[in-house]
């Protein structure tokens, strides 16, 4: 089974989509429309901007759903998920690629939840760091006994685990997971502790915006982050969008279960090749390509 598979924050770099832009007159079409509907000229950031402008969480989050949504489309026929998935923010990617969302509304849905997060990063400062070399049982206990926020925040692949929650909390953690050993805890360079309690402002604001969309069934069934299972029924996938904010990313749990359910080949669409990365740990003789 085809498994398409869509990657999150953090894949973004300058020039990204130009090529789409300046090859199909569909993409351009979209990255105008795009254009519109956010009152500013991403095309310009995404295209020729700087890596700071590309760092901006209002900037890099439609950015990178633009590039992997409009990838989608130029495939054309090409493109036939039998299952798909998207790492965080790419689970908006996949669910307007296969159907579930129209252009309009996810970008819309995407540009909000931006802004949404980074006011609710700079409502308390907060942070995330990656643990390598350690059990996922070991982490979220070590986690749990410590009397600050902190919680695993991605379940990346077997061994990597990215943990999210105020400075004092990562810190702690950090010295604690090494202590117990941990073959690397490093603090990673991210404006906030996403995917943990900490967003709960966001995700407030984001239930409305969701709760407002219009969705539909999509194509194929689309596995999604909260609960690494397939969804298909609209109501479930909105509820699982609005909770994906506090909850953790499943990705290790998810690239399981699509390899459980019958996936023989993952296609990585959008920038970068992280997701790719991440699979091959979980199986390293499943075939991945980018789109």
């Amino acid at each position: 089974m085809k498994a398409y598979v869509f990657p999150g924050q953090g894949a973004q770099f300058v020039g990204m989509g130009s090529d789409l832009y300046q090859k199909s007159e569909e993409a351009k079409q979209l990255f105008e429309r795009a254009n519109e509907i956010l009152r500013f000229r991403i095309t310009d950031l995404m295209f020729s901007g700087t890596d700071e402008d590309l760092r901006q969480t209002k900037v890099t989050q439609p950015a990178i759903f633009l590039h992997s949504v409009i990838l989608a489309k130029t495939l054309g026929s090409e493109f036939q998920p039998e299952m798909a998935a998207g790492h965080s923010l790419g689970e908006f990617s996949a669910l307007v690629a296969c159907g579930a969302l129209s252009f309009d509304d996810g970008l819309k849905l995407v540009s909000q939840r931006a802004t949404a997060m980074q006011n609710a990063c700079e409502m308390q400062e907060s942070t995330m760091a990656a643990i390598l070399g350690m059990e996922d049982a070991d982490v979220e206990r070590i986690c749990a006994e410590i009397d600050e926020v902190v919680v695993p925040a991605n379940y990346n692949s077997p061994g990597q685990i990215v943990i999210s929650g105020s400075i004092a909390g990562i810190d702690i953690a950090i010295e604690k997971l090494t202590a117990a050993g941990a073959k690397r805890a490093l603090k990673l360079s991210v404006g906030g502790a996403f995917h943990s309690p900490l967003m709960e402002p966001a995700r407030e604001n984001l239930a409305k915006a969701i709760e407002n969309t219009s969705f539909r069934k999509p194509i194929c069934p689309i596995y999604q982050n909260v609960s690494a299972k397939p969804e298909t029924e609209p109501e479930r996938i909105k509820k699982n969008l609005i909770d994906q904010l506090t909850a953790p990313v499943r990705w290790t749990q998810t690239v399981v279960n699509m390899l459980a359910n019958g996936a023989s080949e993952f296609t990585e669409v959008g920038p970068g090749n992280v997701l790719q990365g991440l699979i091959k740990k979980v199986d390293r003789k499943i075939p991945i390509k980018s789109a």
